[in-house]
């Protein structure tokens, strides 16, 4: 199989929503159609910021499928296919990929956590399981456990096993899967991006290009073409936006950012409630100094 499955930015999109709750497809496929014309490498769905969490099983499925036959192979999709039962994992990985998916999103596994040992074999049965890329996705700030490097170590020998998300922060940690592995590394955070990138990364699957798609996609290409100064140029101008992407926990402000373009995103599940009115106001300020807010009818 090829290696990379994409080099530049993809964005972890959103789920729009209906006021009942309800996925709304016919905006979901809106909110994907104008993500390609504006120049994204990739699309993930069912991330974190696709509150997958909340899903129904059916849900989660149709999800995917749907956005899978809306791409129509115009970029990589990467489907998140990860669940702290490996066998739900296996079952819904299998799925995916006879969607149609590009590659798989697979987290470690949360709240039952997992021993290195457990994670490489958990890893391992998803990837002995399909053909099709795999993702690994590290992100302990949420799910209570990393992968170390002996780990990292040993799943890059399966075949199917291609590329991480980092999502630790630890650029070291970066360091050592890029010095010690073949994987492909994507920086899983919008402000370590850069960072990611000149430790041999591969590119983003970012949060904020939920908004600004052409604008992550122009700093990532930039720097992987070498143009580091106009690289830096674009995240000094986007700092601000990825900063208050996190305002909150994601992806509550992304969703009211789409809903401040004029996209009908809606508000997140409960658990997850809507940002205070301050908040509000202090992400349209930013928006709107960057010609954001009220461009999309």
């Amino acid at each position: 199989m090829s290696k990379t499955i994409f080099t530049g930015c993809a964005t972890a999109i959103a789920t729009p929503m209906h006021t009942d709750g309800s996925i709304n497809y016919e905006e979901f496929g809106k909110l994907i159609d104008w993500q390609i014309e504006n120049g994204i490498d990739g699309l993930v769905i069912c991330g974190t910021t696709g509150e997958s969490a909340t899903m129904t099983d059916e849900e989660h499925r149709e999800v995917i499928r749907y956005g899978i036959e809306r791409v129509n192979h115009r970029v990589p999709v990467i489907a998140g296919a990860g669940s702290n039962d490996t066998a739900y994992a296996v079952e819904l990985s299998k799925e995916a990929e006879k969607m149609g998916a590009d590659a798989l999103l697979q987290v470690t596994p949360y709240y039952n956590k997992a021993s290195q040992r457990g994670l490489v074999k958990h890893f391992s049965a998803i990837a002995d399981a399909v053909n099709i890329p795999i993702v690994l996705y590290n992100v302990p700030s949420r799910t209570g456990v990393n992968i170390g490097i002996d780990a990292y170590k040993e799943l890059a020998k399966h075949p199917n096993i291609t590329a991480v998300k980092e999502s630790s922060g630890n650029m070291g940690t970066v360091a050592q899967i890029s010095a010690y592995t073949d994987l492909d590394i994507y920086s899983g955070n919008d402000d370590e991006a850069l960072c990611c990138l000149a430790l041999g990364g591969k590119g983003l699957i970012s949060v904020t290009a939920n908004v600004a798609p052409r604008e992550k996609h122009n700093e990532i290409m930039k720097f992987l073409e070498g143009k580091h100064s106009e690289a830096l140029e674009i995240q000094k101008k986007l700092l601000a936006l990825d900063k208050a992407m996190f305002m909150d926990v994601n992806p509550i402000p992304v969703k009211a950012a789409l809903n401040i373009m004029g996209f009908s995103a809606g508000e997140c599940r409960l658990p997850l409630c809507t940002m205070t009115v301050e908040q509000v106001e202090k992400l349209t300020r930013i928006m709107t100094e960057l010609g954001l807010a009220g461009t999309i009818s």
